[in-house]
C-alpha cells in the first residue's frame, strides 16, 4: 500500500527562519528544455534534453511583525543573495523527504479584501549547478539541541557516487557557545566520517548554509547530523538540516 501524507505537515525553512506557520500552500516544479532535433528524412520529431530548470511556489497569510514573514519577502525581493530553502512536505522528521533549492525570489504579492485575512505569495526560482531542485532527506528537522551528540541515521540502502548538497538552518539559538554543525556518512552504520562540516555557528546567531559535495564523490549508504557544542554550557538551538544525493 502506498504511504501517504497529509500537507498540514509540511514545513518550510528560509536561511535562518522557520517560516513554517505562516504558509498554507505550496508546490514545486522541475522542468528542462527539449530543443527539437528532427531532421529532414525523419518519420517523427526528435528531441534532446537541455537547460534545467525548478521552482518553488508559496502561499500564506500576512503578518506585518518585524523578523517575521512580510519583512523576509520584502527584503529577498530587491537582494542579489540566494536563499537557502528546504521545503518539508512529509513533515518534521527524520529521514522524511525535503525538496532544497539555492533560490532567488522572483515575486512578493500581498492581497486583501473586506471579509478576508491579508494574504501573500511568493515565487522562487532555483539556481545553481543542478539547474533545478535537489530532492532528499531531513538529517534533522526543527530538533532542540542542548548537548554534543548525532541525530538518528538515515538509511538509503545502497552508497550513491555523485556527490550532493547539504542545507543548514539554525532558526532559534539561546546557546552562550559557538556549536559545529556536521553531515557525517558511514558504510556500516558505525564508524562514521565527515562529509560535510559546517561554518561554526557563533553563540546567539541564527544562520543559513548551504555546501555542495563534488560531483564523483561517493556518499556512503548511511548519513546523519551530528552537533558539537563548545565555547558554553547553556541554552540551546534549534537546526533543520538536509541532504540531497546527486
Amino acid at each position: 500500500m502506498p504511504t501517504f501524507r497529509h500537507g498540514k505537515n509540511t514545513i518550510a525553512m528560509l536561511n535562518g527562519y522557520d517560516l513554517t506557520s505562516f504558509f498554507n500552500s505550496v508546490s514545486s516544479s522541475n522542468e528542462v528544455e527539449v530543443p527539437e532535433t528532427t531532421t529532414f528524412g525523419s518519420a517523427s520529431r526528435t528531441f534532446i534534453t537541455g537547460i534545467k530548470e525548478g521552482s518553488v511556489a508559496l502561499e500564506g497569510l500576512w503578518t506585518g511583525v518585524a523578523d517575521e514573514v512580510d519583512a523576509f519577502f520584502n527584503s529577498a525581493v530587491s537582494s542579489d543573495a540566494n536563499i537557502v530553502s528546504t521545503i518539508g512536505p512529509e513533515g518534521a522528521a527524520v529521514g522524511r523527504r525535503a525538496i532544497l533549492l539555492n533560490a532567488n525570489e522572483t515575486s512578493y504579492e500581498v492581497t486583501g479584501g473586506i471579509g478576508d485575512l491579508v494574504a501573500i505569495t511568493a515565487e522562487l526560482q532555483a539556481s545553481g549547478t543542478t539547474g533545478g531542485l535537489d530532492r532528499g532527506v531531513l538529517l534533522a528537522a526543527q530538533a532542540t539541541i542542548s548537548a554534543t551528540g548525532a541525530q538518528t541515521s538515515v538509511d538509503n540502502a545502497a552508497s550513491s557516487a555523485n556527490g550532493g548538497v547539504g542545507h543548514l538552518h539554525v532558526t532559534t539559538n539561546g546557546r552562550d557557545g559557538a556549536c559545529t554543525i556536521k553531515i557525517q556518512h558511514s558504510a556500516d552504520n558505525s564508524t562514521w566520517a565527515d562529509l560535510i562540516t559546517f561554518t561554526n555557528t557563533t553563540a546567539s546567531t541564527v544562520t543559513s548554509q548551504r555546501t555542495e559535495v563534488a560531483a564523483g564523490t561517493t556518499v556512503n549508504r548511511y548519513l546523519r547530523a551530528n552537533v558539537t557544542t563548545f565555547g558554553g554550557s547553556t541554552g540551546s538551538l534549534i537546526i533543520t538540516v538536509g541532504f540531497a544525493r546527486r
